[in-house]
Formats: C-alpha cells, structure tokens, sequence
C-alpha cells in the first residue's frame, strides 16, 4: 500500500496543507511541513495527513496572486529544483506523511522529465499535480511517471462537466476538485455542486476525492471534507507565511490544527 492510499484509508478524510517550496526559504519550509504534521511523530491526532509543495515557477498560471508572490520570494532566495529534492530526502528520513509536488509542465521538461520522476522515486516523492497539462496529454508523462511509481493526481473542475469521468477513471493518487472558477485563492463563499462533481467522480473511480481551491476558515474545511474524502488549503496558509516569514511555522501550526479538526469533525460524522 503507497502512503496516499495509506493516509486516506486510515484517516477517512484527510487534511492536505500546501507550501511553496522555498518561502521564505528552504529551512523554514522544512520548519512548516514538520508544523503542519507535528513532527511526524504520529502521536498527535491533528494535524496535515498529506503536504503538497509547490516548485517555484515564473508563470503559474492556476495561482492567484498570493502564491504568485509566494514564488517569487522562492525563487529570489535561490530555491531550485535540486534543492527541493534534496528537501524531500531529508523530511523522509523523519516522516513518511505522503509528500505531492505541485509543479508545471515547464519546470519538469526543462530538468529533463526522466530525471525528475527518477529524482521523485529516490528521494520520496508520492504524486504530482501539473495543472497545464490537461487530460487529453497525460499520456505525454505516463512513460515517464509510471516507472518510477508517482502517482498523477488529476484536476477536475466546475466546467468539466461531460470529461469528469473520462479524467477520473484514469486518476491516480487523489483527485484534486477545483471548488470554484479562476485561480486559487481564499474565497469567503464557495457555491459550486462539489457534491455532484463528487458523485461524477465515483461513478468513474474509487480512488478518494479532495477539494480545494478557496477554502479558508474551519467551516469551509469541514463542509468540503463532508462531501469528499478531504479538503486541500493553500493559499490561506501562504498568506501566514508571507505575514510571518521565518517565524510563520508557529502561526501555521496553529491554523493547520483548527482546520485539520475540522475535517476531523467531518470525518466522524461520516
């Protein structure tokens, strides 16, 4: 069993915290995944079940404007992909909480798309996400991720609508939901049917179901994991990170808790 299946079948619904690698810099990100899992030691019982990382890119055309920024001051501080792998290597040697990049098509034709799923394997790399590419050229990076067992996690969106099962019957890992249209971002009401995408999804696939896009406050946390296997915060907590710099590890532990029990809330009820 790989350790997305792992997460999801123990935890029911999952808390996912996202991070741009490199924001600050690379030892406060190394400071904020050990925050938002508390330590890895698996004795708490809150707290993120899966870390996504974002790789820094001049053009990432699915973020908003705070994780743009967040990429920039990654990028300005001399973050590389190199780096970053060397990051992973080093948070596996103290947990083994599944860790997902989140990247663009570029970044990994441009390290050499074998190298970089060889350098995922080796280091312990679960999944990626890449927003660019969109279903019709999966099959581009198939040959290159299967190998080396990286798991695709495919976005599926509110326009979607008729490709929701023909994306879902080939995911792998998770399926990330977008909850709403445009580019992330903290979003104080999200009024998409994530419960008929959700059903859309399970008609195709059993592999679990997260959310995100927007989410921002404990409620919207627990309303999102409600209706899938898990909700996905970014944004929210990149804007502690750019408010705290260096010292944001202990403010986001603190925000990872309350929305992690949220989803354990919804995980009970369930």
């Amino acid at each position: 069993m790989n350790r997305i299946q792992k997460a999801f079948d123990e935890k029911k619904k999952v808390f996912i915290g996202f991070v741009t690698a490199g924001d600050p810099n690379l030892a406060t990100t190394k400071e904020l995944v050990r925050a938002m899992i508390k330590g890895g030691a698996g004795l708490i019982e809150f707290g993120a079940d899966l870390i996504e990382l974002g790789i820094p890119f001049s053009d990432p055309v699915a973020e908003g404007e705070v994780i743009q920024k967040a990429d920039m001051r990654a990028l300005a501080a001399g973050t590389t992909t190199d780096k970053i792998f060397d990051l992973v290597a080093e948070l596996r040697k103290e947990t083994q909480v599944p860790l997902v990049f989140l990247t663009y098509a570029n970044p990994i034709y441009a390290y050499g798309a074998e190298k970089f799923f060889t350098r995922c394997e080796e280091t312990g790399v679960d999944g990626v996400i890449i927003p660019d590419i969109p279903y019709e050229e999966r099959e581009e990076m198939r040959p290159f991720s299967e190998p080396h067992h990286v798991a695709l996690v495919p976005l599926i969106a509110p326009t979607s609508k008729d490709r929701i099962q023909k994306i879902a019957a080939i995911a792998q890992g998770y399926v990330y939901v977008v909850s709403s249209l445009g580019v992330t971002g903290v979003r104080s009401n999200i009024t998409t049917d994530i419960d008929g995408i959700v059903a859309e999804v399970r008609k195709a696939t059993d592999i679990p179901v997260a959310v995100g896009f927007g989410i921002a406050a404990p409620e919207q946390a627990y309303k999102m994991a409600k209706a899938s296997d898990g909700a996905i915060v970014g944004s929210a907590i990149e804007k502690i990170v750019a408010q705290y710099g260096e010292a944001s590890p202990e403010h986001v532990y603190e925000y990872v808790k309350s929305m992690s029990e949220a989803v354990a809330k919804a995980a009970a009820e369930a």
